[in-house]
C-alpha cells in the first residue's frame, strides 16, 4: 500500500527549506557516496552531507510533521523515521532502477517517503517510478506533497532533462513488518474512526476496537 500525503509541508515551509538548501553550495556530496554497492552503478545525483550543521538543522523539520501526521500514524504504525537525506538533480541526473537496502543504519526500512521539494513546474523528467507486478507509475508531485511506498518495490528516478529537482527522501520502521497486516489494521482503524463520528462509542465500535488492539497485539513488534 502507498499512500500520499497532501500536502505534509506548507507552502512557506517548503520555500524556506528550499532556500537554505539551495544556499549551501558547499555542502552537497557525490549521491553514490551514501549508496550500497548494487545501486552505485546507477545512482547520479547530489545529497547534502549528513555530518552538516545543516542537516542537523533541517531534518526535524521533516521528521518531525511526518511522524505526526495522522495518516502515517495510522498506515505506517512507525517505531521511527530514520536515515533522511535531502537530494538534487539536474540535467542528465537521476537514480537508476534499484531497491532500497533492508536495513539502514538507524533502523530496518519497511516504508520509503519521497517529499517533493520543487514544484514540478520548476524541472522537467525526473519522474519517481514504482514498479508492481503488473504496472509501472510515474510520480511527479507538488512541492510539499509527500509519497511513502513499500520499500520492497523496484524503483528510479528517471533523468531531470531541463532544471533542478529537489527532494528528502528516507525510511519508516514500523511496528509491524507485514505490509498486509498493516494494510488490514489501516483498513480496520479507519472503520472504527468512520463509526465512532457517526455514532460515538458503541458495541460495534467497541468490537472493532478490541479486534483491531489484539491484531496489533499478535502482530507488532
Amino acid at each position: 500500500m502507498r499512500f500520499a500525503l497532501e500536502p505534509l509541508l506548507e507552502a512557506q515551509q517548503v520555500v524556506d527549506l528550499r532556500m537554505e538548501l539551495l544556499a549551501e553550495a558547499d555542502a552537497w556530496r557525490p549521491g553514490v557516496e551514501t549508496a550500497g554497492w548494487h545501486a552505485r552503478t546507477v545512482k547520479n545525483n547530489r545529497q547534502l552531507d549528513r555530518s552538516s550543521h545543516l542537516q542537523g538543522q533541517l531534518t526535524p523539520r521533516v521528521v518531525e510533521p511526518l511522524l505526526r501526521h495522522p495518516l502515517v500514524q495510522s498506515a505506517a504504525l512507525p517505531v521511527r523515521v530514520h536515515g533522511l537525506l535531502f537530494s538534487r538533480s539536474g540535467p542528465g541526473e537521476g537514480y537508476g532502477r534499484h531497491v532500497d537496502n533492508a536495513f539502514m543504519a538507524e533502523g530496518r526500512s519497511d516504508l520509503s517517503f519521497t517529499l517533493f521539494l520543487s514544484d514540478p513546474s520548476g524541472y522537467e523528467g525526473g519522474a519517481l517510478v514504482l514498479e508492481s507486478p503488473s504496472a509501472e507509475e510515474a510520480l511527479r508531485l507538488p512541492a510539499g506533497h509527500a509519497l511513502v511506498y513499500p520499500s520492497t518495490l523496484l524503483h528510479r528516478v528517471e533523468p531531470v532533462t531541463q532544471g533542478e529537482r529537489l527532494v528528502a527522501v528516507g525510511w519508516i520502521q514500523s511496528r509491524v513488518r507485514g505490509a498486509d497486516q498493516r494494510e488490514l489494521l489501516f483498513e480496520l482503524d479507519t472503520a472504527r474512526r468512520a463509526l465512532f463520528r457517526q455514532e460515538g462509542k458503541s458495541d460495534v465500535f467497541d468490537l472493532i476496537s478490541r479486534s483491531y488492539t489484539n491484531l496489533l497485539r499478535r502482530w507488532g513488534e
